[in-house]
């Protein structure tokens, strides 16, 4: 996954959708925390493409990571009354953080 294609994009779209869901976000918070001009996944591709071409997927994932961590501590207070789920406090990262560890894995060997 080190060049930008429609193989990549598919599969992120994937992992954006179903780490929304855990998230329990929503495409029109993402487009927010991106200030992409739609809530529709190829606006919301186009800027994430743009961080992909500014430093790889390490730049991409920490973007990402970054927006979790916004929505973690700008939660609001229905969003952290959840009963059991896993929680921010458990989990701050969810799959984000382990999709940076396998690509500083990939970027070792």
């Amino acid at each position: 996954m080190n060049s930008w294609s429609a193989e990549v994009e598919e599969e992120l779209a994937i992992v954006l959708k179903d780490w929304l869901k855990q998230q329990r976000r929503t495409q029109a918070d993402l487009r927010r925390s991106l200030r992409a001009t739609s809530t529709r996944m190829p606006a919301l591709m186009e800027v994430l493409e743009r961080e992909h071409r500014l430093g790889g997927l390490p730049r991409l994932a920490a973007k990402l990571c970054s927006i979790e961590a916004d929505w973690i501590n700008n939660a609001p207070a229905h969003a952290s009354a959840s009963a059991g789920d896993l929680t921010t406090d458990t989990d701050p990262f969810g799959q984000l953080d382990l999709l940076l560890r396998e690509i500083r894995d990939d970027r070792g060997n």
